[in-house]
């Protein structure tokens, strides 16, 4: 069965690109199509989607009204997935995004949007209730907490803050392996480190150690003002 996606940008061209992109698709099926967050409200309690795709700002106040709609559904619709499309790179969207659970949510920079395999493994892993965090917030949610006067995140090496990075990201361990030209075990074994490192070697199944590692990354950490 398809997975069912509602659409809400309110940049025509985009939307009609999305629609195009996703409906080449034999495993997604587009069941609307919207321009604001009202008619986007409309539609969910019209259509039931398994996936809202969402731009981080539409109408009516072109601010947050993504991270609204995740945590709207989050209270009235907490099967629904959310992911939400921006240009923007700043941790503070992320952060409130998963201010109420990573489960169903993901993040994904607009430039990623040429690649159509990434973008339906977005929707596939969200639809099934997992998270999915741009590789490039990653990096700078890292970065910041490295940065911070006694983050745990100095202990780790310069390679197992890599794995971290991919990791997070949402890569499985042959994915990280391949992409730093490791073997799988080498990879195994930094994790294994990292968590020990960072107190969280009790998760035992690598989707939960992906959520505990973005928890971790967004406690205390800075949450730059919101950009213009």
């Amino acid at each position: 069965m398809a997975i069912r996606v509602a659409v809400a940008e309110d940049s025509f061209l985009v939307r009609q690109g999305l629609e195009q992109l996703l409906e080449s698709s034999s495993t997604v099926e587009v069941v609307a199509s919207c321009a604001d967050l009202e008619s986007l409200f409309d539609a969910i309690e019209r259509e039931r989607p398994d996936v809202v795709l969402s731009d981080i700002r539409m109408p009516p106040t072109r601010t947050d009204e993504g991270i609204r709609v995740a945590s709207r559904l989050r209270e009235t619709h907490p099967q629904i997935g959310v992911i939400i499309l921006s240009q923007y790179s700043e941790p503070a969207y992320v952060l409130d995004l998963l201010e109420d659970g990573s489960d169903g949510r993901g993040y994904l920079l607009k430039e990623r949007l040429h690649d159509r395999g990434e973008l339906i493994s977005a929707i596939d892993t969200v639809a099934r209730g997992g998270s999915l965090i741009d590789p490039k917030i990653v990096e700078v949610l890292v970065a910041a907490r490295t940065r911070a006067e006694r983050s745990p995140l100095l202990e780790l090496t310069e390679r197992e803050r890599e794995v971290l990075a991919e990791m997070a990201s949402g890569k499985s361990n042959s994915a990280i392996a391949e992409s730093l030209v490791l073997t799988k075990r080498a990879v195994e074994k930094h994790i294994n480190s990292i968590f020990m490192k960072l107190g969280l070697a009790t998760a035992d199944e690598v989707s939960k150690r992906v959520k505990a590692t973005l928890v971790f990354l967004a406690q205390d950490g800075e949450r730059p003002e919101t950009a213009g």
